[in-house]
């Protein structure tokens, strides 16, 4: 088994991915992660699946919407009361 670590500044642990001895791994899928970190710790945003820079992001639920209104000028879609999408700059 291989596995690589993603450790933050403060040397908390962010990321564990672990791979078979006969499987590379993907440095892509690496800098996407690390991409994802730092703008969802920079604009308290979460990141959906796949999510790459200019891709929407979700608002966390943890945020109500008046608490949106100011961190999110942009304004927002609600898919659900629980899934909003916005755009952010990176």
């Amino acid at each position: 088994m291989r596995s690589v670590f993603i450790i933050d500044p403060d040397n908390k642990l962010r990321l564990t991915m672990t791979y078979p001895m006969n499987v590379g791994r993907n440095f892509n899928e690496i800098l996407r992660v690390i991409d994802a970190l730092q703008t969802g710790d920079a604009n308290k945003i979460a990141t959906p699946a796949d999510w790459t820079p200019g891709d929407k992001v979700i608002i966390p639920p943890s945020i109500t919407n008046s608490e949106a209104k100011s961190l999110f000028p942009q304004g927002w879609e609600e898919l659900r009361p629980y899934l909003r999408l916005t755009d952010i700059k990176k």
